[in-house]
């Protein structure tokens, strides 16, 4: 398997990219797709890398005369009760303002599904791919799993090559799109991992199907610090699923006919800026000769 270095998406880009009315435009609104002249304010929330940490005092461990105002807080042992109220007033705004609104487009949808897109993207709570790229109901077929990874196809069956079967024989998706991001665990936990030790973590065992992009890196960006190899890693990473993608060969039939196109895509949370780049099939030298996949359509939103 031939190796892709993604040495030139970690430099900064000074390359500005022209944005459609279905992207994010300065003014912090986006194009809802398929709901002419309908817009939807992000809201502008501090992004954070740093994990939460928990402090306590020494001194509070202690034994207290019994008080009354030592009572528990109702408010926060509700399970989640409050936390479903929201819920509900947001899916009931959905239902006015989305559903009924655009009435017949949601019919439409609970008869059959043609989405254009296939996105394999992490399962991290800041990484939300219908929030940050506009996707809306209809238009991506989408499975998010740790660390954003396609195992290879000798691998076996997992849910993630479910998916993909499902969406590129049944529904014939046009794209296919890996989305990774900044600040990764699984990406972390796979940088963190010893050689070639045998593991009860489910983390670990599944993160393990990056292992090549970790051996490259290690060899690539030995010299960097451990924070810059996970960075080097997470886009790495992102390259050797593009290439695993390759291995299943309903896919490769269909990308060989040119009906299935496969992409990167990096997210950025820290910055808030995202990279996109395309894989080109087609430059590669026949098996015999070894691949040597390369990128094109590089771009860089910012």
């Amino acid at each position: 398997m031939a190796t892709i270095r993604p040495s030139a998406l970690l430099k900064d880009s000074s390359v500005n990219v022209s944005i459609s009315d279905n992207s994010c435009i300065g003014d912090g609104k986006t194009k809802i797709y398929g709901f002419p002249n309908q817009h939807a304010k992000i809201k502008d929330k501090q992004l954070r890398c740093n994990p939460l940490r928990l402090e306590a005092s020494k001194d509070s461990i202690r034994l207290t005369p019994k008080q009354e105002n030592h009572k528990p807080n109702v408010e926060k042992a509700d399970h989640g009760g409050d936390q479903f109220s929201k819920m509900k007033e947001r899916f009931l705004t959905f239902k006015k303002e989305r559903y009924l609104e655009y009435f017949d487009h949601y019919s439409s949808l609970a008869k059959a599904q043609a989405p254009k897109f296939m996105v394999i993207a992490c399962a991290d709570s800041r990484v939300c791919p219908s929030y940050i790229l506009g996707f809306q109901p209809g238009d991506a077929f989408m499975i998010r799993n740790v660390g954003n990874l396609v195992p290879p196809f000798q691998n076996g069956p997992t849910e993630t090559n479910a998916a993909l079967e499902f969406s590129v024989n049944t529904l014939e998706v046009e794209n296919i799109m890996v989305i990774g991001h900044s600040c990764c665990g699984g990406i972390q936990a796979l940088m963190s991992m010893e050689e070639e030790v045998r593991s009860s973590s489910f983390i670990k065992n599944w993160v393990s199907n990056a292992k090549d992009a970790r051996l490259s890196t290690k060899t690539v960006a030995a010299n960097l610090s451990f924070d810059q190899q996970c960075k080097y890693c997470e886009k790495e990473s992102i390259n050797r699923s593009l290439l695993n993608l390759i291995s299943y060969p309903w896919i490769e039939e269909r990308v060989r006919k040119r009906v299935l196109s496969i992409h990167g895509g990096y997210y950025d949370f820290v910055n808030c800026t995202f990279e996109k780049w395309t894989l080109d099939y087609h430059s590669t030298s026949p098996k015999s000769e070894g691949y040597n996949h390369t990128l094109k359509n590089r771009e860089f939103w910012s």
